[in-house]
Protein backbone atom coordinates (compact mmCIF):
# COMPACT_ATOMS: atom_id res chain seq x y z
CA UNK A 1 0.00 0.00 0.00
CA UNK A 2 1.26 3.42 -0.63
CA UNK A 3 -0.22 6.90 -1.04
CA UNK A 4 -1.84 7.80 -4.42
CA UNK A 5 -2.47 11.40 -5.34
CA UNK A 6 -5.50 11.83 -7.98
CA UNK A 7 -4.89 15.60 -9.51
CA UNK A 8 -7.67 17.26 -10.97
CA UNK A 9 -7.93 16.60 -14.63
CA UNK A 10 -8.83 18.82 -17.49
CA UNK A 11 -12.53 18.30 -17.91
CA UNK A 12 -13.29 20.67 -20.59
CA UNK A 13 -11.08 21.95 -23.34
CA UNK A 14 -9.21 25.31 -22.54
CA UNK A 15 -10.76 24.92 -18.91
CA UNK A 16 -7.92 26.30 -16.34
CA UNK A 17 -10.01 25.49 -13.52
CA UNK A 18 -12.97 24.17 -11.61
CA UNK A 19 -15.43 24.70 -9.10
CA UNK A 20 -15.79 21.79 -6.43
CA UNK A 21 -20.19 21.81 -6.47
CA UNK A 22 -20.47 18.84 -4.25
CA UNK A 23 -18.26 15.95 -2.11
CA UNK A 24 -19.30 12.60 -3.08
CA UNK A 25 -16.57 10.61 -0.49
CA UNK A 26 -15.21 12.00 2.48
CA UNK A 27 -11.72 11.26 4.68
CA UNK A 28 -12.06 6.96 5.67
CA UNK A 29 -14.07 5.47 2.64
CA UNK A 30 -13.46 2.78 1.01
CA UNK A 31 -13.57 3.12 -2.96
CA UNK A 32 -13.80 1.62 -6.10
CA UNK A 33 -12.03 2.13 -9.34
CA UNK A 34 -14.36 4.48 -11.07
CA UNK A 35 -16.75 5.08 -8.19
CA UNK A 36 -18.14 8.41 -8.32
CA UNK A 37 -15.65 11.13 -5.87
CA UNK A 38 -16.57 14.96 -6.68
CA UNK A 39 -19.18 16.65 -8.57
CA UNK A 40 -17.38 19.90 -10.52
CA UNK A 41 -18.32 22.94 -12.67
CA UNK A 42 -16.80 24.68 -15.35
CA UNK A 43 -18.60 27.29 -17.33
CA UNK A 44 -22.55 26.06 -16.58
CA UNK A 45 -21.30 22.04 -17.04
CA UNK A 46 -21.18 19.99 -14.13
CA UNK A 47 -18.65 17.05 -14.41
CA UNK A 48 -18.68 13.98 -11.78
CA UNK A 49 -15.30 12.88 -11.54
CA UNK A 50 -14.64 9.46 -10.89
CA UNK A 51 -11.99 7.51 -8.92
CA UNK A 52 -8.73 6.22 -11.21
CA UNK A 53 -7.89 3.55 -8.33
CA UNK A 54 -9.67 1.54 -5.58
CA UNK A 55 -8.37 2.35 -1.83
CA UNK A 56 -9.08 4.29 1.25
CA UNK A 57 -9.47 8.22 1.23
CA UNK A 58 -6.98 9.65 3.50
CA UNK A 59 -7.73 13.32 2.53
CA UNK A 60 -9.63 15.39 0.31
CA UNK A 61 -8.84 18.80 -1.43
CA UNK A 62 -11.20 22.45 -2.00
CA UNK A 63 -14.11 23.29 0.15
CA UNK A 64 -17.35 22.82 -1.76
CA UNK A 65 -17.55 26.13 -3.58
CA UNK A 66 -14.27 27.25 -4.04
CA UNK A 67 -11.82 26.99 -7.07
CA UNK A 68 -9.16 24.49 -7.79
CA UNK A 69 -7.09 24.85 -10.55
CA UNK A 70 -6.28 21.87 -13.28
CA UNK A 71 -3.15 19.25 -12.25
CA UNK A 72 -4.09 20.32 -8.03
CA UNK A 73 -4.47 17.33 -6.06
CA UNK A 74 -7.94 16.21 -5.32
CA UNK A 75 -7.69 13.20 -3.59
CA UNK A 76 -5.31 11.45 -1.72
CA UNK A 77 -5.54 7.58 -1.57
CA UNK A 78 -3.99 4.68 0.25
CA UNK A 79 -3.64 2.13 -2.61
CA UNK A 80 -2.07 -0.56 -3.88
CA UNK A 81 -1.39 1.90 -7.08
CA UNK A 82 1.65 2.92 -5.12
CA UNK A 83 3.18 5.99 -4.63
CA UNK A 84 2.62 7.52 -8.74
CA UNK A 85 0.10 10.37 -9.17
CA UNK A 86 -2.14 10.72 -11.31
CA UNK A 87 -1.21 13.39 -14.07
CA UNK A 88 -3.63 15.82 -15.25
CA UNK A 89 -4.21 15.77 -18.99
CA UNK A 90 -3.39 19.46 -18.72
CA UNK A 91 -0.63 21.74 -17.02
CA UNK A 92 -1.35 23.79 -13.81
CA UNK A 93 -1.49 27.18 -15.19
CA UNK A 94 1.06 29.78 -13.31
CA UNK A 95 -1.62 32.18 -12.15
CA UNK A 96 -4.04 29.71 -11.12
CA UNK A 97 -5.25 30.01 -7.56
CA UNK A 98 -7.29 28.62 -4.80
CA UNK A 99 -10.79 30.67 -4.96
CA UNK A 100 -11.81 30.39 -1.32
CA UNK A 101 -8.59 29.32 0.62
CA UNK A 102 -6.57 31.25 2.89
CA UNK A 103 -3.49 29.84 1.69
CA UNK A 104 -2.11 28.27 -1.95
CA UNK A 105 -2.60 25.22 -0.61
CA UNK A 106 -6.04 23.55 -0.79
CA UNK A 107 -7.06 22.40 2.44
CA UNK A 108 -8.10 18.69 3.01
CA UNK A 109 -11.78 18.81 3.87
CA UNK A 110 -13.98 15.99 4.96
CA UNK A 111 -17.29 15.62 2.90
CA UNK A 112 -20.52 15.24 4.80
CA UNK A 113 -21.48 12.48 6.78
CA UNK A 114 -24.21 10.79 5.98
CA UNK A 115 -27.70 11.09 7.43
CA UNK A 116 -29.39 8.72 9.24
CA UNK A 117 -32.79 7.47 8.21
CA UNK A 118 -35.00 7.84 11.28
CA UNK A 119 -38.86 8.03 11.82
CA UNK A 120 -39.74 11.62 11.63
CA UNK A 121 -41.97 13.29 14.11
CA UNK A 122 -44.80 15.13 13.34
CA UNK A 123 -45.98 18.81 12.92
CA UNK A 124 -43.19 21.73 13.37
CA UNK A 125 -40.93 19.21 15.03
CA UNK A 126 -40.13 17.30 12.41
CA UNK A 127 -39.20 20.15 10.44
CA UNK A 128 -36.30 20.60 12.70
CA UNK A 129 -34.72 17.03 11.65
CA UNK A 130 -31.38 16.86 11.00
CA UNK A 131 -31.13 16.56 7.33
CA UNK A 132 -26.68 15.44 7.37
CA UNK A 133 -25.94 18.75 6.07
CA UNK A 134 -24.09 21.62 8.20
CA UNK A 135 -25.98 25.14 8.12
CA UNK A 136 -25.50 26.62 4.61
CA UNK A 137 -24.22 23.61 3.04
CA UNK A 138 -26.27 23.10 -0.43
CA UNK A 139 -28.45 19.66 -0.34
CA UNK A 140 -27.27 16.80 -2.97
CA UNK A 141 -29.67 15.12 -5.44
CA UNK A 142 -30.04 14.10 -9.03
CA UNK A 143 -31.68 16.48 -11.36
CA UNK A 144 -34.71 14.02 -11.94
CA UNK A 145 -34.99 14.47 -8.03
CA UNK A 146 -34.93 18.40 -8.01
CA UNK A 147 -37.11 18.40 -10.63
CA UNK A 148 -39.77 16.55 -8.61
CA UNK A 149 -39.00 18.72 -5.76
CA UNK A 150 -39.68 21.97 -7.62
CA UNK A 151 -42.95 20.59 -9.54
CA UNK A 152 -44.21 19.55 -5.40
CA UNK A 153 -42.88 22.87 -4.02
CA UNK A 154 -40.39 21.25 -1.40
CA UNK A 155 -37.54 22.75 -0.52
CA UNK A 156 -34.75 19.93 -0.30
CA UNK A 157 -33.01 22.01 2.41
CA UNK A 158 -35.25 20.38 4.74
CA UNK A 159 -35.34 17.07 3.29
CA UNK A 160 -32.55 14.04 4.79
CA UNK A 161 -30.53 12.61 2.75
CA UNK A 162 -29.30 8.42 2.77
CA UNK A 163 -27.42 8.31 0.15
CA UNK A 164 -23.62 8.70 -0.30
CA UNK A 165 -22.55 12.45 1.22
CA UNK A 166 -26.16 12.66 2.25
CA UNK A 167 -27.33 12.86 -1.40
CA UNK A 168 -31.13 13.14 -1.73
CA UNK A 169 -33.10 9.85 -3.31
CA UNK A 170 -36.08 9.83 -4.37
CA UNK A 171 -37.04 7.81 -1.77
CA UNK A 172 -35.42 10.34 1.01
CA UNK A 173 -38.41 12.78 -0.80
CA UNK A 174 -40.94 10.71 -0.63
CA UNK A 175 -40.53 9.40 2.50
CA UNK A 176 -40.45 13.36 3.77
CA UNK A 177 -43.79 13.46 1.33
CA UNK A 178 -45.38 10.75 3.60
CA UNK A 179 -44.04 12.25 6.80
CA UNK A 180 -45.11 15.48 5.90
CA UNK A 181 -48.84 14.06 4.88
CA UNK A 182 -49.21 12.26 8.19
CA UNK A 183 -47.98 15.41 10.72
CA UNK A 184 -49.54 18.56 9.27
CA UNK A 185 -51.84 20.20 10.84
CA UNK A 186 -53.88 16.95 12.43
CA UNK A 187 -55.89 17.14 15.56
CA UNK A 188 -57.82 20.38 15.06
CA UNK A 189 -53.81 22.04 16.38
CA UNK A 190 -54.14 25.62 14.68
CA UNK A 191 -51.62 26.39 11.31
CA UNK A 192 -50.95 30.48 12.86
CA UNK A 193 -47.67 29.23 14.40
CA UNK A 194 -44.82 31.37 14.74
CA UNK A 195 -41.65 30.26 12.42
CA UNK A 196 -38.12 31.91 13.67
CA UNK A 197 -35.96 29.55 11.56
CA UNK A 198 -33.34 30.94 9.11
CA UNK A 199 -31.54 28.45 6.67
CA UNK A 200 -28.52 29.55 5.23
CA UNK A 201 -27.70 28.49 1.79
CA UNK A 202 -24.06 29.13 0.16
CA UNK A 203 -24.77 30.36 -3.26
CA UNK A 204 -22.08 27.87 -5.24
CA UNK A 205 -22.07 25.93 -8.59
CA UNK A 206 -24.34 27.07 -10.92
CA UNK A 207 -26.63 29.39 -8.56
CA UNK A 208 -23.21 31.31 -8.36
CA UNK A 209 -22.67 31.39 -12.02
CA UNK A 210 -25.96 32.80 -12.71
CA UNK A 211 -25.42 35.14 -10.17
CA UNK A 212 -21.92 36.56 -11.72
CA UNK A 213 -23.12 36.80 -14.98
CA UNK A 214 -26.23 38.59 -14.12
CA UNK A 215 -24.81 41.22 -12.27
CA UNK A 216 -21.95 41.41 -15.12
CA UNK A 217 -24.63 42.03 -17.44
CA UNK A 218 -26.24 44.89 -15.32
CA UNK A 219 -23.00 46.41 -14.77
CA UNK A 220 -21.52 46.66 -18.07
CA UNK A 221 -24.72 47.24 -19.99
CA UNK A 222 -26.61 50.36 -20.16
CA UNK A 223 -30.02 48.46 -20.75
CA UNK A 224 -32.85 50.29 -23.21
CA UNK A 225 -36.46 48.68 -22.49
CA UNK A 226 -39.13 49.07 -25.16
CA UNK A 227 -42.76 47.03 -24.65
CA UNK A 228 -45.53 46.29 -27.93
CA UNK A 229 -48.29 44.36 -27.89
CA UNK A 230 -49.42 42.20 -30.62
CA UNK A 231 -52.15 40.64 -32.26
CA UNK A 232 -51.78 37.07 -32.46
CA UNK A 233 -55.07 36.08 -33.66
CA UNK A 234 -54.20 34.77 -37.15
CA UNK A 235 -50.80 32.95 -35.81
CA UNK A 236 -52.67 31.14 -33.19
CA UNK A 237 -55.27 29.64 -35.71
CA UNK A 238 -52.48 28.67 -37.81
CA UNK A 239 -50.48 27.30 -35.15
CA UNK A 240 -53.51 25.20 -33.79
CA UNK A 241 -53.96 23.99 -37.35
CA UNK A 242 -50.35 23.19 -37.91
CA UNK A 243 -50.43 21.18 -34.69
CA UNK A 244 -53.93 19.44 -35.60
CA UNK A 245 -52.52 18.07 -39.07
CA UNK A 246 -48.69 17.50 -38.44
CA UNK A 247 -47.18 14.51 -38.50
CA UNK A 248 -45.72 11.95 -36.20
CA UNK A 249 -42.40 13.00 -36.72
CA UNK A 250 -43.56 16.70 -36.45
CA UNK A 251 -42.33 18.25 -33.50
CA UNK A 252 -45.65 20.13 -31.36
CA UNK A 253 -45.64 23.74 -32.66
CA UNK A 254 -45.35 26.33 -29.24
CA UNK A 255 -44.89 30.07 -29.96
CA UNK A 256 -41.50 30.22 -30.08
CA UNK A 257 -40.77 28.57 -33.22
CA UNK A 258 -42.12 31.65 -35.39
CA UNK A 259 -40.63 34.05 -33.31
CA UNK A 260 -37.17 32.67 -33.74
CA UNK A 261 -38.21 32.88 -37.20
CA UNK A 262 -39.90 36.11 -37.14
CA UNK A 263 -36.52 37.53 -36.02
CA UNK A 264 -34.46 35.54 -38.44
CA UNK A 265 -36.16 37.57 -41.27
CA UNK A 266 -35.98 40.77 -39.48
CA UNK A 267 -32.33 40.78 -38.41
CA UNK A 268 -30.62 41.09 -41.70
CA UNK A 269 -32.10 44.89 -41.94
CA UNK A 270 -30.72 45.16 -38.22
CA UNK A 271 -27.38 43.97 -38.27
CA UNK A 272 -25.62 45.50 -35.40
CA UNK A 273 -28.63 43.81 -33.10
CA UNK A 274 -27.40 40.15 -34.45
CA UNK A 275 -24.04 40.81 -32.54
CA UNK A 276 -21.51 40.52 -29.69
CA UNK A 277 -19.74 43.73 -28.03
CA UNK A 278 -16.19 42.91 -26.90
CA UNK A 279 -16.10 46.53 -24.80
CA UNK A 280 -12.68 45.40 -23.21
CA UNK A 281 -12.05 45.65 -27.11
CA UNK A 282 -13.85 48.17 -28.60
CA UNK A 283 -15.09 45.81 -31.29
CA UNK A 284 -18.36 45.02 -32.69
CA UNK A 285 -18.53 41.19 -33.67
CA UNK A 286 -21.96 41.24 -36.25
CA UNK A 287 -22.70 38.10 -37.37
CA UNK A 288 -24.28 36.94 -40.19
CA UNK A 289 -25.76 33.44 -38.76
CA UNK A 290 -28.11 33.94 -36.44
CA UNK A 291 -27.60 31.92 -32.95
CA UNK A 292 -30.37 32.07 -30.87
CA UNK A 293 -30.38 31.23 -27.30
CA UNK A 294 -33.06 30.02 -25.83
CA UNK A 295 -33.45 30.75 -22.06
CA UNK A 296 -34.33 27.66 -19.80
CA UNK A 297 -35.44 26.88 -16.23
CA UNK A 298 -33.90 23.80 -15.06
CA UNK A 299 -33.98 22.23 -11.24
CA UNK A 300 -30.78 24.12 -10.98
CA UNK A 301 -31.06 27.41 -12.52
CA UNK A 302 -31.48 29.55 -15.62
CA UNK A 303 -29.02 28.01 -18.74
CA UNK A 304 -29.56 29.11 -22.01
CA UNK A 305 -28.46 26.51 -24.76
CA UNK A 306 -28.01 27.75 -28.04
CA UNK A 307 -30.39 26.85 -31.63
CA UNK A 308 -27.00 27.40 -34.32
CA UNK A 309 -28.02 28.85 -37.63
CA UNK A 310 -31.74 29.53 -37.05
CA UNK A 311 -31.71 31.28 -40.37
CA UNK A 312 -31.09 27.59 -42.37
CA UNK A 313 -33.61 25.82 -39.94
CA UNK A 314 -37.90 26.24 -40.91
CA UNK A 315 -40.49 26.12 -38.55
CA UNK A 316 -40.39 22.36 -37.52
CA UNK A 317 -36.45 22.27 -37.16
CA UNK A 318 -36.77 24.70 -34.82
CA UNK A 319 -39.38 23.65 -32.56
CA UNK A 320 -37.53 20.08 -32.60
CA UNK A 321 -34.27 21.84 -31.68
CA UNK A 322 -35.51 24.03 -29.16
CA UNK A 323 -36.68 20.67 -27.44
CA UNK A 324 -34.25 18.96 -27.56
CA UNK A 325 -32.23 21.57 -26.57
CA UNK A 326 -34.33 21.86 -23.27
CA UNK A 327 -34.46 18.15 -22.60
CA UNK A 328 -30.85 17.92 -22.69
CA UNK A 329 -29.66 20.98 -20.24
CA UNK A 330 -32.71 19.72 -17.94
CA UNK A 331 -31.12 16.18 -17.78
CA UNK A 332 -27.99 17.47 -17.60
CA UNK A 333 -26.26 16.05 -21.03
CA UNK A 334 -25.96 19.14 -22.96
CA UNK A 335 -22.56 19.67 -24.54
CA UNK A 336 -20.27 22.60 -23.73
CA UNK A 337 -20.29 24.01 -27.27
CA UNK A 338 -24.10 23.65 -26.87
CA UNK A 339 -24.19 26.33 -24.33
CA UNK A 340 -22.16 29.28 -25.81
CA UNK A 341 -22.05 30.95 -28.97
CA UNK A 342 -25.28 33.27 -28.87
CA UNK A 343 -25.83 36.10 -30.94
CA UNK A 344 -29.20 36.84 -29.54
CA UNK A 345 -31.38 35.95 -26.43
CA UNK A 346 -35.26 34.96 -26.42
CA UNK A 347 -36.41 34.15 -23.17
CA UNK A 348 -39.96 33.00 -22.45
CA UNK A 349 -41.52 32.07 -19.18
CA UNK A 350 -45.00 31.26 -21.12
CA UNK A 351 -48.69 31.52 -19.15
CA UNK A 352 -46.02 32.92 -16.36
CA UNK A 353 -44.82 35.56 -18.75
CA UNK A 354 -47.08 38.49 -17.08
CA UNK A 355 -47.85 41.88 -18.38
CA UNK A 356 -44.74 43.22 -18.92
CA UNK A 357 -40.92 42.51 -18.15
CA UNK A 358 -37.31 44.18 -18.07
CA UNK A 359 -34.92 41.10 -19.30
CA UNK A 360 -31.39 41.14 -18.74
CA UNK A 361 -29.05 41.05 -21.69
CA UNK A 362 -27.38 37.95 -22.12
CA UNK A 363 -23.74 39.49 -22.38
CA UNK A 364 -21.71 40.23 -24.59
CA UNK A 365 -24.87 39.95 -27.15
CA UNK A 366 -26.69 43.54 -27.35
CA UNK A 367 -30.33 42.52 -27.49
CA UNK A 368 -32.76 40.05 -26.10
CA UNK A 369 -36.48 39.61 -26.52
CA UNK A 370 -38.94 38.46 -23.86
CA UNK A 371 -42.35 37.33 -25.22
CA UNK A 372 -45.27 38.10 -22.45
CA UNK A 373 -48.23 36.13 -21.42
CA UNK A 374 -50.91 35.21 -24.53
CA UNK A 375 -54.17 36.94 -23.26
CA UNK A 376 -57.84 37.20 -24.90
CA UNK A 377 -58.48 41.18 -24.77
CA UNK A 378 -61.40 43.42 -26.34
CA UNK A 379 -60.13 45.16 -29.15
CA UNK A 380 -61.82 48.21 -30.96
CA UNK A 381 -61.42 47.20 -34.75
CA UNK A 382 -63.85 50.29 -36.61
CA UNK A 383 -66.90 50.51 -34.80
CA UNK A 384 -66.62 47.37 -33.14
CA UNK A 385 -65.55 45.44 -30.03
CA UNK A 386 -63.90 42.27 -30.73
CA UNK A 387 -62.11 39.72 -28.81
CA UNK A 388 -58.59 38.94 -30.02
CA UNK A 389 -55.52 37.08 -28.59
CA UNK A 390 -52.94 39.20 -27.77
CA UNK A 391 -49.11 39.64 -26.56
CA UNK A 392 -46.70 41.65 -25.22
CA UNK A 393 -43.47 41.45 -26.48
CA UNK A 394 -40.79 43.04 -24.24
CA UNK A 395 -36.92 43.74 -25.35
CA UNK A 396 -33.65 45.13 -24.15
CA UNK A 397 -30.85 46.67 -26.00
CA UNK A 398 -27.28 47.72 -24.92
CA UNK A 399 -27.58 51.76 -25.53
CA UNK A 400 -24.32 51.56 -26.21
CA UNK A 401 -24.95 49.89 -29.69
CA UNK A 402 -28.35 50.01 -30.55
CA UNK A 403 -30.10 53.25 -30.76
CA UNK A 404 -33.66 53.70 -29.12
CA UNK A 405 -34.91 54.03 -32.27
CA UNK A 406 -33.29 51.56 -34.07
CA UNK A 407 -34.37 49.17 -30.93
CA UNK A 408 -37.95 50.03 -32.02
CA UNK A 409 -37.41 49.88 -35.61
CA UNK A 410 -36.80 46.14 -35.09
CA UNK A 411 -39.36 45.21 -32.55
CA UNK A 412 -41.56 46.50 -35.47
CA UNK A 413 -40.74 44.67 -37.50
CA UNK A 414 -40.86 41.53 -35.32
CA UNK A 415 -44.51 42.37 -35.07
CA UNK A 416 -45.67 43.23 -38.57
CA UNK A 417 -44.28 39.24 -39.08
CA UNK A 418 -46.24 37.77 -35.98
CA UNK A 419 -49.42 39.67 -36.75
CA UNK A 420 -49.49 38.85 -40.46
CA UNK A 421 -47.87 35.36 -40.31
CA UNK A 422 -47.58 33.99 -44.02
CA UNK A 423 -45.32 36.63 -44.18
CA UNK A 424 -42.69 34.42 -42.33
CA UNK A 425 -42.95 31.62 -44.97
CA UNK A 426 -41.93 34.43 -48.03
CA UNK A 427 -38.91 34.98 -49.27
Amino acid sequence: MGRYLFRLPDVGEGVAEAEVVAWLVKVGDVVEEDQNLAEVMTDKATVEISSPVAGVVVAVHGEVGGMLPVGAVLVEFESEAGVETRAATAPVPAEATMDAAPSPAPVPTPAPALAERTAAPSGALRRSVSSGRSAGEAPLASPSTRRRALDLGVSLIQVPGTGPAGRITPDDLEAYLVADSEGGGGGGASSLVARHGVNDTRIVGLRRKIAEKMQEAKRRIPHINYVEECDLTELEALRLDLNQHRTEDQPKLTLLPFIMRAMVKALPDYPQINARYDDDAGVLHAHEGVHIGIATQTPNGLIVPVVRHAEARDLWDCAREVARLAKAVRDGTAAREELSGSTITLTSMGPLGGISSSPVINHPEVAILNPNKLVDRPMVQGAFVTVRKMMNLSSAFDHRIVDGYDGALFVQRVKRLLEHPALIFMD
